[in-house]
């Protein structure tokens, strides 16, 4: 095709350069923990605030490069015993409304009047809730496979639905559990994760973790699912995120995010949920859309869950590049 120039639509958005942190800081924000925050790009662009997924997951470098470092001031933060934060797998006061007050405290220990909140998965759901909490805050929200804690969702992923489309690696997943105790295999793994013995819960918290990477891609990847299940990282992730799903969410009804959306209707949102998406299934992102109709829906073909999938990342670069000139 020597000579045409193609439409823009048909080259995806790939990844900003890799870029390293302008300022760090270490935040106290009582209850004994202390959040490790960082700034990457422009000082003095527009304001957006990165949620990672997990919960417990932490910061990854690439997490930095869905923003043109010219126009944004990117703020990403581990979150309570997430990454750098300490103490690294703390339990203690870590609920999802520790976190979004977190955020808060963050917003205003750095000055910043309102900002852009991109979030994907776990992240999506915590920015749904601060967003909630604090819409003043808020100038809109980019949002990636939305989950929202509910019982079906926990059920898909932890006892009936990813069975049947991955039955191989649903057979690995269960095999650590007694037969006896299958009937509830969240509720088994959590009481072995959270228990008194550090070496069992060791134990548990790799298969844990395997499933975990496994289904967060359209084909499992095995640099991500070396990454998940990392000796030094492997156990706080698995208790951090058992400790969150079992308690779902830490929300008052299954239905608290969708019921507040009337909240932060008013800000503007793109909402972004790959069609094969095995870790948050896309009727969840569904839900939300026909709530909040306002909010740019894209289902994205072809695509799973991870922001890393070339889809997917082309729809969040797009996403960022038209906040930028509308907030800009």
């Amino acid at each position: 095709m020597r000579g045409v120039t193609l439409p823009a639509e048909l080259h995806p958005a790939e990844l900003y350069p890799a870029i390293e942190p302008y300022a760090t800081h270490a935040v106290d924000v009582g209850d004994g923990h202390t959040l490790y925050v960082e700034e990457v790009g422009n000082p003095a662009g527009i304001p957006v605030l990165f949620l990672h997924g997990g919960p417990g997951g932490g910061l990854m470098p690439f997490m930095r490069r869905f923003f043109d470092p010219a126009r944004y001031r990117v703020v990403l933060f581990d979150q309570r015993g997430a990454g750098r934060s300490t103490p690294l797998g703390s339990l203690h006061h870590n609920t999802t409304w520790h976190l979004v007050a977190d955020i808060e405290r963050i917003r205003r220990r750095l000055g910043v009047p309102a900002w852009l909140v991109f979030g994907g998965s776990w992240g999506s759901t915590l920015a749904l809730a601060y967003a909630q909490t604090h819409p003043a805050a808020v100038t809109g929200l980019i949002l990636r496979g939305i989950y929202l804690v509910r019982a079906a969702e926990r059920d898909w992923g932890y006892r009936r639905g990813l069975d049947r489309l991955q039955p191989e690696e649903w057979q690995r997943f269960i095999a650590p559990i007694p037969a006896g105790e299958r009937d509830d295999i969240l509720g088994a793994y959590h009481r072995r994760l959270l228990g008194p013995d550090p070496d069992v819960a060791r134990e548990y918290a790799v298969p844990w973790m395997r499933w975990e990477a496994v289904i967060s891609t359209l084909a499992p990847d095995p640099a991500l699912i070396n990454t998940l299940t990392a000796d030094e990282t492997v156990l706080p992730a698995a208790q951090i995120l058992a400790h969150y799903v079992m308690n779902g969410g830490f929300f008052t009804s299954e239905t608290q995010l969708l019921d507040g959306v009337d909240r932060m209707r008013h800000l503007p949102g793109v909402i972004i949920q790959g069609r094969y998406d095995q870790c948050c299934p896309p009727i969840t992102a569904y839900d939300l859309a026909t709530r909040w109709p306002e909010a740019d829906f894209q289902m994205v073909p072809a695509a799973g869950h991870s922001s890393l999938e070339p889809a997917i990342t082309d729809h969040l670069i797009r996403a960022t590049d038209r906040f930028a000139d509308l907030l800009g």
